[in-house]
């Protein structure tokens, strides 16, 4: 399960190094691929991957086209480096807006990484849904 966050430097040809511990769970080698309805980037094992792409052709086809063009279109498989590195694809960086620096985050059975700006805004929309949230878990 991934967990944390912490924020790393996309160098000047669109590597990154992702936490050793995410590497390890990732595999050898894993996915990127656009994120689920965030502007983001999200890594994943192959076999999350394999499951993923196997629930979206069972939807009704309209669906899965959709999933299949956002999805699995933009998705790459990479494999880190000597040094640890991966290469996120300039059209994965371009949606996601990341340039120089970027936010990894551990998101259960997925990485994601952020653009740092894009994150805090998103989090920023989302404090009434935060707030709902806890109360339905009856934290606070």
């Amino acid at each position: 399960m991934f967990s944390g966050m912490s924020n790393h430097s996309v160098d000047s040809k669109g590597r990154i190094i992702l936490p050793a511990k995410f590497r390890e769970e990732l595999g050898d080698s894993f996915f990127v691929a656009r994120g689920f309805g965030n502007t983001c980037i999200q890594a994943m094992s192959k076999q999350q991957f394999d499951a993923i792409s196997a629930r979206i052709a069972a939807l009704p086809a309209d669906k899965a086209m959709a999933l299949q063009y956002t999805f699995t279109a933009t998705a790459v498989e990479v494999a880190p480096n000597a040094s640890g590195r991966i290469m996120l694809p300039q059209p994965l960086r371009d949606f996601a807006g990341i340039e120089g620096d970027a936010l990894v985050i551990g998101m259960n059975n997925r990485v994601e990484i952020w653009s740092g700006k894009r994150f805090e805004e998103f989090i920023g929309s989302q404090r009434d849904t935060i707030a709902e949230a806890l109360t339905q878990l009856d934290i606070s």
